[in-house]
């Protein structure tokens, strides 16, 4: 199982009055960050190393008090036999429908991790995943997989205004989890997310889909490693998702053969 890296912060300061990027250059910056991974130029977006099991860390007294756990959640809240299914980096108007009849068919409901803008600029998407059942997870703003190395201004900037746009979006659903981009969790985004009620959210298996590796590939590394833990990541946005929806369509009739429930990370 990979691990996320969970680094400290220098500055402990909280956002101040910024002003929100306009969405077009913030949905630039993501879509650029997404095509790089795409033409194998760069690591993909969430394929750093994955948050460490267990890992735990009191609560700066100098920050907004957690309301949830901070710890990042990895276990399902349908116990040993319980997985996650996670999807990430959307909505995204060809493929987020696509997974969403999928995981209709099979009765699945899963967590969506949406992408600030992605949010902003697709409501009708959002209200959707949540007409179907399905949870919110704030995936910050711009998709930065070097957040952990950023200023604390610019880690709440980045998860605050994240929030706001999702659940604007979504007709006041606020998000339940918080998943940083490519696991760039630190300390003080973590306590920040759960002082809004969002937990962290880490992952156990990367499908590896966003690298397009192929449908069976997909499908045989979550056959392969859902012994390392229930949280499961997938995503619907970022490029061609087709080998996504059909790794969904084969893995997750595998699972309920295999006597699996699906549920959502633990809160």
């Amino acid at each position: 199982m990979a691990r996320h890296r969970v680094l400290g912060t220098n500055s402990r300061v909280l956002v101040a009055a910024f002003g929100v990027m306009g969405v077009t250059a913030l949905a630039a910056v993501w879509t650029a960050q997404a095509g790089t991974a795409e033409a194998g130029a760069g690591a993909s977006p969430t394929t750093k190393p994955t948050p460490i099991v267990g890992q735990t860390s009191k609560p700066d007294p100098e920050l907004p008090a957690p309301v949830v756990n901070m710890d990042i959640a990895h276990a399902s809240d349908k116990g040993d036999k319980g997985v996650n299914i996670t999807i990430d980096d959307g909505p995204d108007p060809t493929w987020t429908p696509q997974v969403l009849q999928v995981l209709k068919d099979n009765g699945v409901k899963a967590t969506f991790c949406m992408v600030g803008p992605q949010a902003q600029a697709h409501p009708d998407l959002v209200k959707d995943v949540v007409a179907d059942g399905h949870r919110l997870c704030d995936h910050s703003i711009s998709h930065d997989t070097a957040m952990d190395t950023k200023s604390s201004a610019y880690q709440s900037k980045e998860i605050l205004d994240a929030q706001r746009m999702i659940t604007k979006a979504s007709g006041g659903v606020k998000p339940l989890y918080y998943r940083a981009p490519g696991g760039a969790f630190t300390p003080y985004s973590r306590q920040i997310a759960a002082s809004q009620g969002m937990r962290p959210l880490g992952w156990n298996v990367d499908s590896k889909d966003f690298e397009k590796p192929g449908v069976d590939a997909m499908v045989n590394t979550v056959k392969n490693e859902i012994s390392s833990g229930p949280t499961v990541l997938f995503h619907d946005a970022g490029g061609d998702r087709g080998q996504t929806v059909e790794a969904l369509r084969q893995v997750l009739p595998w699972l309920k053969q295999e006597g699996y429930g699906f549920g959502f990370p633990v809160r």
